[in-house]
């Protein structure tokens, strides 16, 4: 049960995000819209009872509780940014909006986004492994809760894995290419008289 409400989440966040923009551009609804798109936090809502509720009546903790809680959090670590993502696509391609915004590809600028974008999934992460550790908490020790240890220890993995990443640009930094004064690069510049 609780994997296929994890599945009727997530396709109820697409539509939902499909019909609000709808709504928002298409048909000129602008608040309506954006009323749609504020309902997501329910789905979470539902699922996080859902899981409470099961745990409650003696489930035994296992993965698919565990999934349930990284779903929740990875929507609150990483939906805003979804959902500004594709608003900023539909308005620019549907409503005449400014074209969305590229992120930088050199330099510190690069290493700041790559910093904001680890943010984003690490907050997703400890959001999940708090509501894993509340899931653990909530068993208390009638329950088997090596299930949700275990994706505890997957959510500090993908942490390290952005820290790194992001420490990774900011260590060394992507150059832009140098430009010669016929705008070609460096190495697209071939020596007089050459092939």
């Amino acid at each position: 049960m609780i994997v296929g409400l994890v599945v009727a989440c997530e396709v109820a966040f697409w539509v939902l995000l499909a019909a609000g923009l709808g709504l928002r551009y298409g048909l000129r609804m602008p608040r309506t819209g954006l009323a749609l798109l504020l309902c997501e936090p329910l789905l979470e809502l539902v699922l996080f009872t859902a899981t409470a509720i099961d745990l409650k009546n003696g489930a035994e903790p296992d993965w698919r509780h565990g999934l349930a809680a990284v779903y929740i959090g990875f929507t609150v670590g990483l939906g805003h940014s979804t959902v500004k993502w594709a608003d900023a696509r539909v308005a620019h391609r549907f409503a005449g909006g400014p074209p969305p915004v590229r992120p930088p590809r050199y330099g510190w600028a690069r290493a700041v986004h790559e910093w904001r974008v680890a943010g984003r999934w690490i907050l997703a992460s400890v959001v999940a492994a708090a509501l894993l550790q509340a899931a653990v908490w909530y068993v208390g020790d009638t329950g088997n809760t090596g299930s949700l240890r275990d994706w505890q220890l997957r959510m500090a993995w993908l942490i390290g894995a952005n820290l790194v990443i992001a420490a990774s640009y900011t260590v060394f930094p992507k150059r832009e290419p140098v430009q010669g004064v016929s705008g070609r690069s460096r190495r697209d510049r071939r020596p007089a008289g050459g092939r």
